[in-house]
């Protein structure tokens, strides 16, 4: 079939209004598990501090003569930790016309780019305090940098070979030869923070050892229900030995560390919290600064702990 001679169609015709949809789909991930598990505390220095201490440990010959002069105990001192303040910015710059303009989809794009900034900010933190970065303390010359979670735990890591441990932040581990994640190394891991004295209530990994996690079989039968034809795979809290664990996916850690963590010990200390500032106006445009400056708070590394060195494909 063909049209008719002088047929006018859509092809032809001038002054259709385009057809564009007044929303914009953005599907990218925002959610923060560790930052939105860590307690929220103010620092009020670039160099924040903290400290540490620990029990003697416990004895089986605890035993006292009757009537005998005490012995005086040795008081060990606490142990004072810190870790910097990093700047962290996402900066935007609008022309005047552009914001002017009739829009699809914002009102005013100065609004929609600084909302879409502040979660991109919030996805840079996640990603800071998840990774393994050794703490910088900084210059006139190079910027302040947080020692990460990798460079602090190290009292219940367990590697692949070459593997070594990271130290009060501001020494970064050295990544081993990757292996499989399997249970028996969470296990270890598990076992080995309760007995330094944590207690854990979260396992966080990456996608693809999310789906390992999901494949242990620990005592658990896999079932269908039947009723409603659905087949679970998924494991979303872990019963270990020693307590129940909530299997947290995080898109923006590292996925070859599976991490043991006790969120009690562990904050972030905002000297600057979230804050957005206008910049000096130079010409016919609009320039905003989001900004924030914050460390991690390791309160005692040895509550959690991390499957390291994990294969990720």
């Amino acid at each position: 079939m063909a049209q008719p001679t002088n047929t006018f169609d859509t092809y032809d015709s001038i002054g259709e209004r385009e057809d564009l949809s007044d929303v914009i789909y953005n599907i990218a991930p925002t959610d923060t598990p560790f930052l939105s598990s860590a307690a929220k505390t103010k620092a009020t220095a670039v160099l924040h501090e903290w400290q540490t201490d620990t029990l003697a440990a416990a004895s089986s010959s605890n035993a006292v003569i009757e009537g005998d002069e005490a012995t005086l105990d040795a008081i060990t001192a606490t142990t004072r930790l810190s870790n910097s303040c990093q700047i962290m910015d996402k900066t935007i710059v609008i022309t005047g016309t552009q914001e002017a303009v009739d829009k699809a989809g914002r009102a005013s794009e100065i609004a929609y780019q600084v909302a879409k900034r502040a979660k991109e900010l919030k996805r840079d933190l996640e990603t800071m305090l998840t990774t393994n970065n050794a703490e910088v303390t900084g210059s006139a010359t190079a910027a302040r940098e947080m020692g990460s979670l990798r460079a602090w735990v190290a009292t219940n890591d367990v590697m692949g070979t070459s593997g070594t441990s990271g130290s009060v932040g501001n020494t970064a581990a050295t990544d081993g030869t990757q292996r499989a994640f399997t249970e028996t190394l969470l296990k270890s891991v598990i076992k080995s923070v309760w007995n330094a004295g944590g207690n854990p209530t979260m396992i966080m990994v990456g996608p693809f050892n999310k789906q390992k996690l999901s494949g242990f079989t620990g005592n658990s039968t896999r079932f269908d229900a039947g009723a409603d034809a659905t087949l679970y795979t998924s494991v979303d809290v872990y019963a270990s030995d020693f307590g129940q664990l909530q299997v947290v996916p995080n898109r923006f850690s590292r996925d070859r560390d599976a991490w043991v963590l006790d969120m009690d010990y562990f904050g972030v200390a905002f000297l600057r919290d979230f804050t957005m500032h206008e910049l000096s106006k130079t010409g016919d445009s609009e320039k905003r600064q989001l900004l924030l400056e914050a460390t991690l708070e390791s309160r005692n590394e040895a509550a959690s702990g991390v499957v390291a060195d994990l294969t990720t494909s």
